[in-house]
């Protein structure tokens, strides 16, 4: 099928290359639908990987932990900890990564008869990462062991001032590091730039699951670590990391556990956020992960970690409610910034890189915000909230543009107070009279990979389906290869020559619809559809598409209500039919 014209939202549509011949012989020899089998090898999975990769299992795919730098020497400085009962603090970060690494850590230390007490900064009064008068008021409260998680690996001054004063630090952290390091114990981090790790895009979550199976070998103790993994999925997916090779194989068997409710604060949190099915990546990084951001965003910022190691029943109930209402609280703010920032949008709709600010905007839900106009606007996104001249900035980027080792190069050229990330998220704090040489520089810097990235937008599709072959079991063989994500995409189908009916606003900004192959009556065959946050883009036309045919590009959702399933249709795009 050849689509000559672009689609309502300026892509070109490419169907992957599948042999039908390939398909079916693969779906003969491994049972599977043949949907399933195409969208398997589109993505390059070959016969002899299907049951692994459809089964991922840690058994196979777990690295030997000794294989990350520093960990040998984190493991004889933690044992000794141990032995020891020395005071250990959980130094992390306020975003769902910091909080599953730093409850990870403090989970594994209670099981192996340790304890360890958390500390997660300030978000407004301490910002991101090590500080020097958190390292000193711990060594002042008797504390002679550090743990950073999520952060540290360019925490030069506070790990040097710790040092000094009788402090030992260690690294457990995954952000981009450049050719020194800070003198701690020990930095663990798959991308230091001496480490040769395979598994180079693991979160801190990750990292630490590794540490701790390290240290659990090291003392001979038998603790359970697979209870553990729902806190590692929980980082992955919300840190929006590759689900393959090891983090595949984390998220899949993390939701199992995740489904068994053995974490205190995890199983309350679904409770009040009304999950009542088995969790999927889906309910972690759009419905558990922003209540858990909320206490960092707008909160306390260690209402997460706090959540994540509680075992007693009234504290995790009473978090949990304080999250979900912040979360409510966030998404208002969050609008409100969202609306200031749109005329600086327009202006800079030639740029390669979007940059706004604003005076007196939350630092907890800028980077939202940027990933909201990252979306919208399909280019790298910097929002800054600028307070007595001091901004504090999040970054969203796009694939192929490596927004994070731009932001450490501005930070060595002097143009950042701090900074630092991965390729598709950062974030920094610069004086307000250097914005416009940090602009300049990023939009040189990333100019020419933006327009490589931009030059053709592709929406890639597995296959062209008809309505009436459309069903539940479908959509259940598909579930197969799930969890979906960065680096695994969920399929995207056409359902090409369809009518829509009976399309009206719903929610905020959304379009739901009833869509029927052309040529049928609308009573004979249909299928519901949604097309999330469509208003103020060109899929609005949707909603006046009377005597009009579409292509529509999407994915095909279960839809579960009184014990019933339906099959829904989650529109991405839409092309008017020649």
């Amino acid at each position: 099928m050849q689509f000559p014209q672009r689609s309502l939202l300026g892509k070109a549509w490419r169907i992957r290359a599948v042999e039908d011949e390939a398909a079916e012989q693969l779906a003969r020899n491994t049972g599977i639908d043949a949907v399933l089998a195409r969208f398997l090898l589109a993505r390059g999975v070959h016969a002899n990987d299907v049951p692994l990769f459809l089964s991922p299992s840690l058994k196979n795919q777990l690295p030997d932990p000794a294989g990350l730098q520093g960990t040998d020497q984190a493991i004889t400085r933690i044992v000794k900890a141990i032995h020891e009962k020395q005071h250990i603090v959980i130094f992390g970060d306020y975003d769902v990564d910091g909080a599953t690494a730093t409850a990870i850590m403090v989970r594994f230390l209670r099981m192996v008869g340790a304890d360890a007490q958390i500390y997660i900064p300030d978000r407004i009064a301490e910002g991101y990462g090590p500080n020097t008068n958190a390292f000193l008021k711990l060594r002042e409260q008797g504390a002679e062991l550090v743990i950073t998680v999520d952060c540290g690996t360019v925490s030069f001054e506070p790990i040097l001032e710790a040092k000094k004063a009788g402090l030992e630090v260690i690294v457990v952290d995954h952000h981009l590091a450049i050719e020194t390091l800070p003198e701690a114990i020990s930095i663990i981090n798959p991308n230091r730039l001496d480490d040769t790790f395979p598994e180079k895009g693991l979160c801190a979550a990750g990292v630490c699951f590794l540490l701790c199976v390290a240290v659990n070998r090291a003392l001979g103790t038998k603790a359970d670590l697979l209870s553990l993994l729902d806190l590692v999925a929980l980082g992955t997916v919300c840190d929006v990391m590759p689900l393959t090779g090891l983090n595949r194989a984390y998220v899949a068997q993390g939701l199992k556990v995740m489904a068994q409710k053995k974490n205190l604060g995890l199983a309350t949190l679904m409770e009040v956020a009304k999950i009542a099915e088995a969790p999927t990546a889906y309910h972690l990084g759009f419905i558990l992960g922003p209540r858990i951001n909320a206490g960092g965003r707008i909160g306390k910022s260690d209402l997460g970690a706090r959540l994540l190691t509680t075992n007693d029943k009234v504290e995790a109930l009473k978090i949990a409610q304080e999250l979900d209402r912040l979360n409510a609280e966030r998404r208002t703010i969050e609008t409100l910034v969202l609306e200031e920032t749109l005329g600086q949008v327009e202006r800079q709709q030639n740029a390669p890189v979007i940059i706004v600010s604003g005076a007196g905007w939350h630092p907890g839900v800028i980077g939202v915000v940027a990933g909201r106009l990252k979306e919208k606007t399909g280019k790298p996104v910097a929002v800054i909230g600028f307070e007595n001249g001091i901004g504090k900035a999040s970054a969203r980027s796009i694939t192929g543009v490596d927004l994070g080792g731009a932001i450490t190069q501005a930070r060595q050229e002097g143009l950042l107070i701090a900074g630092g990330g991965h390729a598709m998220a950062a974030g920094f704090t610069v004086a307000e009279n250097k914005l416009p040489a940090l602009t300049q520089f990023l939009c040189d810097r990333l100019e020419a990979s933006v327009a490589h990235a931009t030059a053709n937008p592709l929406l890639w599709l597995d296959a062209a389906i008809g309505i009436g072959g459309i069903n539940t079991s479908l959509v259940h063989q598909l579930a197969q290869a799930a969890p979906y994500g960065n680096g695994h995409s969920e399929p995207v189908f056409i359902l090409p020559d369809v009518q829509i009916a009976q399309a009206k606003e719903v929610g905020q900004g959304h379009i739901s619809c009833r869509i029927a192959q052309s040529g049928f009556k609308l009573q004979e065959t249909w299928l519901k559809a949604v097309a999330f946050r469509a208003f103020g883009t060109p899929l609005e036309q949707l909603l006046n598409a009377r005597q009009q045919s579409f292509h529509l590009a999407g994915k095909l959702k279960i839809n579960s209500w009184n014990n019933r399933e339906t099959v829904e249709f989650h529109i991405e795009d839409a092309m008017l039919t020649a």
